[in-house]
């Protein structure tokens, strides 16, 4: 999730901070905007439901396949 979010967003990103934590917790901000919470949603996040909302907040589209 880290490696595909730095490959996609490495331009737009001036600083990335990981917290590790326990209990099970992860969740994602950009800036003061939670992105995906584990807690609320009980589950570990696909890539594309934490970098969807980055796109749109970001006013950006999705980038072009290479398969």
């Amino acid at each position: 999730m880290t490696q595909g979010l730095l490959d996609e967003f490495e331009h737009n990103i001036d600083d990335l901070t990981l917290i590790p934590s326990k209990g099970g917790v992860f969740e994602v901000t950009l800036g003061d905007t939670l992105v995906y919470s584990k807690i609320e949603t009980g589950r570990h996040a696909e890539y594309e439901e934490v970098a969807q909302p980055i796109r749109e907040i970001l006013g950006r589209s999705a980038p072009e396949s290479t398969d």
